[in-house]
C-alpha cells in the first residue's frame, strides 16, 4: 500500500515539474511570440502575459551597393549628355594652325540645356567655323549642329541641332552645395559614344580661381569655381558635375597653365547666367574692362598693410603701367590706373562673393558703368565705357 502511495507522489511531482517547466517555456517564448503575430496579438490575455517581456525581432542586414545609387541618381542626366563630333571641313584645312588645331576629328563631351536642341561645350577650337560638327545623342540619333559662338568670360561655347522634344539637363543651386558632399561627373567624349561615369568629393570652393590661365586675375574672365578630387578629368572636360539629389550643380572646365592643364568646376549659378544669353543670342555681348588684378582677401591686406580688406587691386608684378591693363582697353581709356583698388561697380561691393568679372557681367558691352576707386587714399568714382 506504501509503495503505491509513493508512486503516485512521483508521478504527481514528476507531472507538477514537467507542468511548471511547460509553463516558464510558454511565458518566457511560446507567449512573447505569440502577441508579436497579427492574429493573437488582439488577444488581452496575450498582451498582460507579455506586459514585462521584452521581445527581440529578428533584424536584417540591407546591403546598398553604391555603384546601383550611382547609376540611378545619374540616370536622370545621363540622356541630356551627349556626344560632339569635330570634323574639319575639306575647304578650310588650310587655316587651321599646326600645334593648336588638329586637322583630324575629335569628340568632345556636350551638354543639352533647351529641349529644341541648344547644345552646350566648354572650350572650342580657335578656328570653330573652319570644323562642321555633329551630335550623337543618347538614344543613337545624330544631328549636324551649327555652331552659335563662344561666350568669352567663362570659355563655353553652343552649338544648335535641329530636334525638339531633346532631355534638357536640370540644373540645381549651387549656392547649396558646400564641401565634402559626394557628387558625380559624367563624361562623352570618346569614339564609343556613351557615357563614363566617376564618383568623387566636391573638395571646395575656390573664391579667386580665375579662368584667364595666367598668374594675376583677368577682369574679362569668370572668377570662383568649384574644385573636386576627380582623377583623369580630361575625360569628363564640358560635362556636368552631379550631386546626389540628382541635380547638375556644375559643369567641368580647364585652362593650360605652364604646369599643365589645371581643371575646375563652373557653378551651375553661373553657367545658367550664360545660357539665358546664349538663348537671347546675345553671345557676342559680353563687356571687357581689360585690367590685370588681384583679388584682396583679409590675408593679402594684412601682409601688405592695405587700408581695404576687400576689392579689386591693378597690378603687374613688373610695376609698368602698361602690363597691368590692355592697351587701347576700356579701363585704359577711363584713367585707371597701376596699384587703383576697386572697390564697386555701380555701387555694388566687390567682395569674394561678388568678384569684379562677374559684376562685369551683369552688363553688356557698350554700356557706360561707374567703378568706385581707391587710388593713394582717396575715394574716385570713375565712368568707363565698357
Amino acid at each position: 500500500m506504501l509503495k503505491k502511495v509513493s508512486r503516485k507522489a512521483i508521478f504527481f511531482l514528476g507531472v507538477v515539474i514537467i507542468g511548471g517547466l511547460g509553463g516558464i517555456v510558454a511565458d518566457r517564448y511560446v507567449f512573447p511570440y505569440l502577441s508579436s503575430t497579427s492574429f493573437f496579438s488582439k488577444y488581452e490575455f496575450l498582451k498582460k502575459s507579455t506586459e514585462d517581456v521584452t521581445v527581440i525581432n529578428k533584424t536584417e542586414q540591407v546591403f546598398v551597393k553604391e555603384d546601383t545609387s550611382i547609376g540611378k541618381i545619374s540616370s536622370q542626366i545621363s540622356a541630356s549628355v551627349v556626344n560632339i563630333i569635330f570634323s574639319p571641313k575639306p575647304e578650310l584645312k588650310a587655316v587651321l594652325k599646326k600645334g593648336i588645331d588638329s586637322s583630324a576629328s575629335r569628340n568632345s563631351t556636350g551638354i543639352i540645356v533647351t529641349s529644341d536642341g541648344l547644345v552646350m561645350i566648354y572650350g572650342a577650337a580657335s578656328n570653330p567655323l573652319a570644323y562642321k560638327y555633329k551630335v550623337m545623342t543618347s538614344d543613337g540619333s545624330s544631328y549636324d549642329a551649327e555652331f552659335l559662338g563662344t561666350d568669352s568670360y567663362s570659355n563655353l561655347a553652343f552649338l544648335k541641332i535641329n530636334a525638339s522634344n531633346l532631355p534638357a539637363i536640370p540644373f540645381g543651386n549651387s549656392d547649396d552645395s558646400k564641401p565634402g558632399e559626394k557628387v558625380i561627373a559624367i563624361g562623352n567624349n570618346f569614339g564609343t559614344y556613351s557615357n563614363r561615369y566617376a564618383a568623387g568629393l566636391l573638395s571646395g570652393f575656390n573664391p579667386t580661381y580665375n579662368l584667364a590661365g595666367t598668374a594675376l586675375s583677368f577682369s574679362d574672365k569668370l572668377e570662383g569655381a568649384f574644385e573636386t578630387d576627380f582623377n583623369l578629368q580630361d575625360n569628363f572636360t564640358g560635362g556636368p558635375i552631379v550631386d546626389y539629389t540628382g541635380q547638375a550643380i556644375g559643369v567641368i572646365g580647364s585652362v593650360e597653365k605652364s604646369s599643365g592643364a589645371e581643371f575646375f568646376q563652373i557653378p551651375s549659378n553661373k553657367v545658367k547666367k550664360i545660357i539665358d544669353r546664349a538663348i537671347a543670342k546675345e553671345l557676342g555681348t559680353s563687356p571687357t574692362l581689360g585690367v590685370y588684378y588681384i583679388p584682396i582677401t583679409k590675408t593679402y591686406a594684412l601682409n601688405n598693410n592695405l587700408s581695404v580688406e576687400k576689392g579689386a587691386l591693378i597690378f603687374s608684378s613688373s610695376g609698368q603701367q602698361g602690363l597691368a591693363m590692355i592697351a587701347g582697353s576700356p579701363a585704359q581709356k577711363a584713367g585707371l590706373k597701376i596699384n587703383d583698388i576697386i572697390t564697386a561697380v555701380n555701387g555694388q561691393e566687390i567682395n569674394l562673393e561678388n568678384s569684379l568679372p562677374d559684376l562685369l557681367y551683369q552688363y553688356k558691352k557698350g554700356d557706360t558703368i561707374e567703378l568706385q576707386v581707391l587710388r593713394d587714399g582717396e575715394d574716385l568714382k570713375v565712368p568707363v565705357n565698357l
